[in-house]
């Protein structure tokens, strides 16, 4: 997400490094960088000007913190300016003070907005404890309905929908008149979509708006269309009575510039942002947080919320407690790798972290090397997994025929496993981390080996661990 532009707006800031004060001489090379870099992201030029002049304002003069170096004081600027473009605070979708909250969905066709409906409507039961009915009202493309009525099916979420002969306006009309009468909490209207905006399209959502009195209308997004995305959600915002965005396809090979300029030129808040395929790929946008990972700064608070959702605590707990006793298996081995996955993609994840984003920018991780060692413990048998010291050269071959890999695939399984068994034991009874993993010199007789160190990494010069 956002990788040229937070690679161009670092290249920029190194323009500022030695500095010791921040002047308007010497902060308008960077400050052309940073123009650079906006336009290429294709952020609308007129709010490019604005920024720019912004952080120009903001940093000349600036009194410096001590011990704050001049270019990091000039990004923290440059984020405070980026969290305003963006709106701020956390925008939320308003809730009707009763009955069922309305809302209902509009876009261009092909902005992923049916599949954006379902996706919400699965972050209003599991987030929001809200009890969802989808109304399938577009009408327009062919197997629109059957598309919403599959989703529906998938995440165990109603859909009410007349088939395609109906009218849009009645459909919703009567759509909402069901959720009243059956006691859902959200009603969610997918409407017709077109491949541009007309004039057709624009009276057909304005009835709607007319009969059904929706409580909010979100615009959908394809954040990939950059410029023209913001273009047309200007065109939507004259015509209906926008009260936010949800941008899609954010993890695709998107330059940023909806992200960036969508707030300030229709004044409408992003809302979500569509990160994946996936029902759970629906974040809630948080400028500070976004400001944050465009700046390569990372988004911790992100991960950890990703991660209450898919490790269970005690779980998490029971295992450290086996881990540090010495009497980690690999069934518990297994059950922490699964919850791993459950968070996504691993260069995502990782992408996560301050300054690790960039640093991995151009490392390719291989995420089928979890599902290889996943294949190997289900190849285990259960007395081998929580026995390890059983696994002799015939039953390694068993494992690596059962689970399709290498015989040396196994070793290195088995070896890592024991290594990290030994060093968490040694842990456990109060030993601390080995002096080679907090990048000291090793003590007299130890000796990496090679391909030490945690599954899914490989070993590399002088015993630091690289990724394969």
């Amino acid at each position: 997400m956002f990788e040229s532009l937070t690679s161009a707006l670092g290249k920029a800031f190194e323009t500022l490094r030695g500095q010791k004060t921040l002047t308007e001489d010497n902060i308008q090379e960077g400050l052309k960088a940073v123009r650079r870099a906006l336009l290429e992201a294709d952020v609308h030029f007129k709010v490019a000007k604005e920024f720019v002049n912004q952080v120009k304002d903001a940093a000349v003069g600036q009194e410096l913190i001590k011990s704050v170096d001049p270019a990091q004081q000039f990004i923290k600027i440059c984020h405070d300016q980026l969290v305003s473009l963006m709106g701020g605070e956390q925008a939320t979708i308003p809730m009707a003070s009763s009955g069922p909250t309305v809302l209902m969905m509009a876009g261009l066709q092909g902005s992923g907005k049916t599949t954006t409906c379902a996706k919400l409507a699965h972050h209003l039961r599991k987030r929001k404890k809200k009890r969802p009915l989808l109304v399938a009202a577009d009408l327009q493309r062919p197997a629109a309905v059957s598309q919403l009525q599959t989703l529906g099916k998938q995440l165990g979420i109603d859909v009410y929908d007349e088939g395609t002969k109906s009218s849009p306006p009645k459909v919703c009309k009567r759509g909402i008149a069901h959720a009243k009468k059956m006691g859902y909490d959200f009603v969610i209207l997918d409407t017709a979509g077109r491949l541009h905006v007309d004039d057709l399209l624009m009276k057909e959502l304005e009835e709607i708006v007319g009969l059904c009195k929706p409580d909010s209308v979100v615009l959908v997004c394809d954040a990939m269309l950059g410029q023209d995305a913001v273009n047309s959600a200007g065109e939507f915002h004259q015509r209906l009575p926008l009260s936010g965005v949800i941008l899609t396809k954010l993890d695709g090979d998107t330059r940023g510039g909806a992200a960036l300029s969508v707030r300030k030129v229709t004044g409408c808040p992003v809302l979500f942002a569509g990160v994946g395929e996936k029902p759970e790929d629906l974040e809630e946008f948080y400028p500070d947080r976004m400001a944050g990972r465009i700046l390569g700064m990372g988004d911790v608070v992100g991960l950890v919320e990703r991660a209450q959702e898919v490790v269970d605590e005690k779980d998490a707990e029971k295992a450290a407690k086996k881990l540090l006793k010495g009497r980690f298996t690999f069934d518990d081995f297994l059950k922490q790798m699964q919850m791993v996955r459950k968070l996504g993609p691993l260069k995502k994840v990782l992408g996560m972290l301050p300054g690790v984003g960039q640093a991995i920018k151009d490392i390719d991780i291989d995420e089928g090397h979890f599902a290889r060692l996943e294949a190997m413990i289900l190849s285990m048998t259960a007395r081998e997994r929580a026995e390890p010291s059983l696994i002799d050269l015939s039953r390694r071959r068993r494992i690596a025929r059962g689970s399709g890999n290498e015989l040396q695939a196994v070793h290195d399984l088995l070896k890592q496993f024991k290594m990290m068994k030994k060093m968490f034991g040694k842990m456990g009874k109060g030993g601390g981390l080995p002096p080679e993993l907090m990048g000291e010199a090793p003590k007299k007789g130890f000796r990496q080996k090679r391909g030490a160190g945690f599954p899914g990494m490989k070993g590399g010069k002088r015993g630091k661990p690289r990724f394969r």
